[in-house]
């Protein structure tokens, strides 16, 4: 497969799964192509026209020709600069990489992370929150973030891959899609009756068993094993944490359960408040299902993945 090629059923996988559907998906894009088209010349120079094709700004090629075809992927959670020495290390040991794939952003990618956290509103929307409260209570969290990634470093590692001349691509919303929607639907389907019972129903997927091994297993941060669990809204996609309000409206709507890869101290304290039962599955764990589920279609396809960097590699 080629760069391109590899890039492009990432996006098409996350539009596939996406919360808001793909009729969702395709109403953001034709609202984005409006807002480019009343755009001046100058502005529409400086644009990043990927945004027309798909709304995950958190999902990019960072460095490296789209043509390139690729045989072996380095694959992991966060690759950054030691990854990038790694996978030149490997390939003077004769085990060439010719794509690095990560799953957090790194790069421009990081820098736009905040703009993939509109889909959070869709999601709240969809569980009973009014949308225009979903919207005002999350622009300020969008704010927050994006100050936030104001003063980061962001290129290092592309840097680094650039100077090796090592292909580097990152899929985070796309990958996140993946493992919310694979969650999300066996829950509606097990239709778990207490927490107890959605810490069973993990036990048994590879990445939480593997990670329970690693101790950074599923764990009830709000709740206990014996607590109902309600209706179950599994919130690991929309690029980062949302708004510390939400879970008052969420409580409203009639969440009794989020089900979720991380979660502050600040936020579980608000869901512990509002009464909302709160299960931590763990962070690399899900990261890695949703990477998985994206991987294995280009194990599909012929490429060998070396795993790294936290990735519980899981073969479906």
């Amino acid at each position: 497969m080629q760069i391109g090629e590899i890039y492009n059923l990432a996006v098409q996988k996350g539009m596939e799964h996406d919360p808001r559907g793909r009729e969702g998906v395709n109403k953001l894009l034709a609202r984005e192509r409006e807002k480019y088209e009343a755009l001046k010349e100058d502005d529409k120079k400086r644009y990043d026209r990927e945004k027309l094709v798909h709304p995950y700004t958190d999902t990019r090629i960072l460095y490296g020709d789209p043509s390139r075809e690729v045989r072996r992927v380095l694959a992991g959670i966060d690759m950054e600069v030691g990854e990038v020495l790694l996978a030149d290390r490997l390939g003077q040991r004769g085990e060439p990489i010719d794509l690095i794939i990560a799953h957090h952003p790194e790069g421009k990618a990081m820098a736009a992370l905040y703009e993939v956290m509109h889909l959070q509103e869709d999601v709240l929307a969809k569980y009973g929150v009014p949308i225009n409260v979903a919207e005002g209570i999350m622009a300020s969290r969008i704010s927050e973030v994006k100050r936030g990634l104001l003063p980061m470093n962001h290129n290092r590692a592309v840097d680094a891959a650039r100077l090796l001349d090592i292909p580097f691509m990152c899929v985070h919303t796309a990958a996140d899609n993946l493992v919310a929607h694979f969650l999300q639907q066996l829950m509606d389907e097990k239709r778990p009756e207490t927490l107890k019972d959605i810490e069973k129903i993990l036990e048994d997927i590879p990445e939480y068993a593997g990670a329970t091994e690693l101790n950074a297993g599923p764990t009830i941060v709000v709740g206990a094993p014996d607590r109902r669990a309600g209706k179950v809204l599994v919130d690991m996609t929309g690029g980062t944490s949302g708004s510390e309000d939400a879970y008052a409206k969420l409580a409203a709507a009639g969440v009794g359960t989020l089900l979720v890869m991380h979660i502050s101290e600040k936020h579980r304290k608000e869901a512990e408040k509002n009464h909302i039962n709160v299960i931590n599955a763990g962070h690399m764990a899900s990261d890695s299902l949703g990477m998985n589920l994206f991987l294995d279609e280009l194990v599909h396809r012929g490429i060998e993945i070396v795993p790294c960097a936290g990735l519980i590699r899981i073969t479906r």
